[in-house]
């Protein structure tokens, strides 16, 4: 459920499966009819759990504030399928999206792939058109047999490992970080977040197989989050006002220095500090009007997260919650985490599929004085209660709705 990817399909005749079908053989022949547009990219690539959008963002910001062409592939949609593929920042124009079109009819790669294999081609096929400095490029889930897993990158990024789509990649964090480490390439450089013991002894092994050179976040490089933020690695680097709070956002940023470094970027300190100041993205911790902030809290590691943010930049407060969430969540534990800070919770519907209904959210709703109720107003979002503080969080596909259906317009 890609939106406006039908209009690009159906325009140039080119039937892809709307359904998900882990496996790289179907892109590796697409790909090659369509000349292997991925061959020479400079790619990171980057996987993990939650983290990888705003760890992206900080690089995206870094390599544009140093001066170089930028390329991202991102996902989900959050307006429709232009923003999945961005250049310097910006989405892909409709005449650029039509042009990779064009190329993938002429190249026969119809009834070869599914939707998002389908937009991964696409996006590949527009960076060698448009040959940008550096790509990055996000994992849409795992990382073994997902579609972007076709790539031999600069360096290799996994920001965090917990348990999250579960049905593909498995029950345990050791068989989640199985997957993930599927995008380590024989000899290159890796950077990891914070991670579960069992989950470092995967990834740990596996880049020993591939002499790859691993890094670790608190072992071998870190964000001091003191009074003054310091990033400290290779070298030390002072940082000032980092838009993008929380302190997961701090580890996110020391990654995305330290996945640069290790891909010789030749960063200068006063420009790294002036990316900081300036990287974000929709969605995280995002203040959208005074007191609504929208985040894609969406798993119980993410949950987790923005809790201890909210204790962290509201100190004392509880905050009234307005959620919706995917069914194949685990929608309990997403919300035990966030009871601790909560004064309510409202639940919404959305559209999609494998929505949750708001029955089933409030049924696992635990919250202990059970201040939870279920509306279909999607203006609730735009009002608080006395200044207190609304935050409206879940599944980003809720998030993207109702931007539809409001005044609210974010910049990409």
């Amino acid at each position: 459920m890609i939106p406006k990817l039908n209009d690009y399909k159906e325009r140039f005749q080119i039937d892809s499966v709307s359904v998900i079908k882990p496996g790289l053989d179907s892109m590796r022949k697409a790909l090659e009819k369509a000349g292997n547009p991925e061959k020479d990219l400079r790619i990171i690539h980057v996987a993990g759990t939650n983290g990888k959008g705003s760890t992206i963002a900080f690089m995206e910001a870094m390599l544009k504030e140093h001066g170089y062409k930028t390329g991202v592939f991102s996902s989900p949609a959050l307006y429709d399928v232009h923003d999945q593929i961005r250049f310097d920042g910006r989405p892909i124009r409709q005449e650029e999206m039509e042009r990779s079109f064009e190329k993938m009819k002429e190249a026969g790669v119809s009834g070869l792939l599914t939707d998002f294999e389908l937009l991964t081609v696409a996006a590949f096929v527009a960076f060698e058109r448009n040959k940008p400095d550096y790509v990055l490029l996000e994992c849409g889930m795992g990382g073994t047999l997902d579609s972007t897993n076709v790539v031999t990158p600069i360096v290799s990024v996994i920001t965090t490992i917990a348990k999250d789509h579960e049905s593909f990649l498995g029950n345990t964090i050791r068989e989640i970080a199985k997957h993930k480490a599927g995008i380590i390439k024989e000899t290159v450089p890796v950077i990891a977040g914070e991670l579960p013991r069992e989950a470092e002894e995967v990834i740990r092994k596996k880049a020993f197989l591939e002499q790859s050179n691993l890094l670790l976040y608190g072992t071998d490089f870190k964000m001091c989050m003191d009074e003054t933020e310091i990033f400290s690695g290779s070298r030390q680097i002072p940082l000032q006002n980092r838009r993008m709070k929380g302190p997961h956002q701090g580890m996110n940023c020391a990654v995305a220095i330290q996945a640069l470094l290790s891909a010789n970027v030749p960063l200068q300190n006063d420009k790294i500090v002036k990316a900081v100041e300036q990287a974000q993205l929709p969605f995280r911790f995002q203040e959208v009007a005074p007191n609504i902030f929208l985040d894609g809290a969406h798993n119980p590691a993410a949950a987790k997260v923005l809790a201890e943010t909210i204790r962290k930049e509201f100190p004392g407060e509880k905050v009234d919650f307005v959620i919706g969430m995917l069914s194949t969540k685990d929608i309990r534990a997403t919300l035990d985490e966030l009871i601790p800070v909560a004064s309510s919770f409202t639940f919404l519907p959305f559209s999609h599929p494998s929505a949750a209904s708001t029955e089933m959210l409030l049924a696992c709703c635990n919250h202990p004085v059970k201040r939870a109720e279920i509306s279909n107003d999607e203006t609730i979002i735009l009002k608080t209660i006395n200044g207190k503080k609304k935050i409206v969080a879940g599944s980003l596909y809720l998030l993207a709705g109702l931007l539809n259906h409001t005044h609210i317009r974010l910049e990409l």
